[in-house]
């Protein structure tokens, strides 16, 4: 398939890249062209805006840090909806707002453009992998049709119903796994503060019903080894926690225990820490509770 990819960052570049490697013809732009440079040595053309990188492709997939961005790059002077036709199924691939996803949607529908959302989960690992989860909402035979192109980025691709609800189902996720994290974090101080080691706690809790993949996967790589580097920045894990706090207020749900994990992500950002790795949020605990959650070192 013939494919515009816009936003070739830490997530973007690897899931270009595996799209290459399966053989679809990728053009391929970025406000950094030598974001780019392994994907225009692999084959891709570049494209200098997101209209360019439109034009006469069949799918046009975006992975960008915000809302606000997703927006400029769709509907912006020289995006993707200017260069897109009647042909051109847009897909974006970022952690966006269901309600933004849905307004570009209604949008692009009025000039015959067809949009999806397919945000993905799993991580830099998992986007070097290609073995993301890719949530997907739209209709169901345009996600029938692209399936087979998604299937090169991700394990385990999962229709989830209308236009919106790829977003929805991306953003419960990760607040689950920010949530997680920040509980985990209070628990596991506290085992390793009352004197229990750090790998003993962490491998009882991963074989017993308080496992989770955070902790199995995640701070395994990050947390435990000192390692703040992204990974999944704070920052961007906070845009998802907020994301899910505001749907909370937009459909009047109350989120007494999210709104805690967001404040917590608040404290991280107010310390300047938005471009470390979502872990180092932990360290706020580490440093309330005087317990550093390391191993081999």
């Amino acid at each position: 398939m013939k494919v515009g990819f816009v936003g070739t960052g830490n997530m973007g570049g690897p899931m270009a890249a595996n799209l290459i490697k399966a053989g679809h013809e990728l053009t391929v732009h970025d406000l950094r062209r030598e974001s780019a440079t392994n994907l225009l040595e692999m084959g891709a053309q570049w494209a200098d805006s997101p209209a360019e990188a439109a034009q006469g492709n069949e799918l046009v997939l975006t992975s960008l840090p915000t809302p606000r961005d997703v927006e400029a790059v769709a509907l912006g002077e020289m995006g993707v909806l200017e260069g897109a036709s009647s042909e051109t199924i847009y897909a974006d691939l970022s952690t966006n707002s269901p309600t933004m996803i849905r307004h570009i949607h209604d949008v692009c529908a009025q000039r015959g453009v067809t949009v999806m959302d397919a945000p993905v989960s799993g991580g830099t690992y998992g986007a070097s992998a290609g073995t993301l989860a890719v949530m997907v909402g739209g209709d169901e035979a345009v996600y029938n049709r692209i399936k087979p192109t998604l299937d090169a980025i991700g394990t385990n691709v999962v229709y989830c119903g209308s236009i919106g609800n790829g977003m929805v189902c991306k953003i419960c996720n990760n607040l689950m796994s920010m949530g997680i994290g920040v509980l985990l974090t209070e628990a596991l101080t506290l085992g390793v503060k009352a004197g229990v080691d750090l790998e003993v706690l962490a491998d009882v809790i991963n074989k017993s019903s308080g496992g989770s993949t955070r902790l199995r996967e995640k701070f395994s790589r990050f947390l435990f080894q000192g390692n703040f580097e992204p990974g999944f920045a704070a920052a961007l894990a906070a845009k998802d926690v907020r994301l899910a706090t505001d749907m909370g207020r937009e459909f009047t749900v109350p989120m007494e225990l999210s709104n805690l994990v967001d404040q917590r992500y608040v404290e991280a950002l107010g310390r300047g820490w938005g471009p470390r790795d979502s872990d180092i949020v932990s360290v706020i605990q580490e440093e309330k509770a005087g317990v550093e959650l390391r191993v081999n070192q």
